[in-house]
């Protein structure tokens, strides 16, 4: 598979491009003197047949290549496993730091 921009293939910017030299060299010539302006003709025919040539015969074929399995790989295996380590050693010194600090506090006796 071809990479694609704005959703759309290369041929189509190639194509794009003929089209618009063709207009930029239509203009030019018709602002020429003498022969130079029937040139215009053959320029037009010549982005034609290319544009007809790109269309009806593609590189790519119409049916796409078969699908390999995907198989997913965790490159972060160890790094994960160290992470969730780290975060369970800070979780249970928290839970300690909760246990002693508001759950043990002492209550004093208030004076009648």
């Amino acid at each position: 598979m071809t990479a694609t921009i704005l959703g759309v293939g290369p041929g189509v910017f190639i194509i794009a491009v003929i089209w618009v030299v063709t207009l930029l060299l239509s203009v030019l010539l018709c602002r020429a003197s003498g022969k130079a302006r029937f040139w215009t003709a053959m320029v037009f025919i010549l982005a034609l047949i290319t544009t007809l040539i790109l269309v009806f015969f593609p590189r790519v074929s119409q049916t796409p290549a078969p699908a390999k399995e995907i198989q997913i790989v965790d490159t972060f295996f160890i790094g994960r496993y160290i992470l969730i380590s780290v975060m369970s050693v800070i979780f249970l010194g928290s839970i300690f730091l909760v246990f002693i600090y508001h759950i043990l506090e002492p209550i004093y006796a208030k004076r009648i």
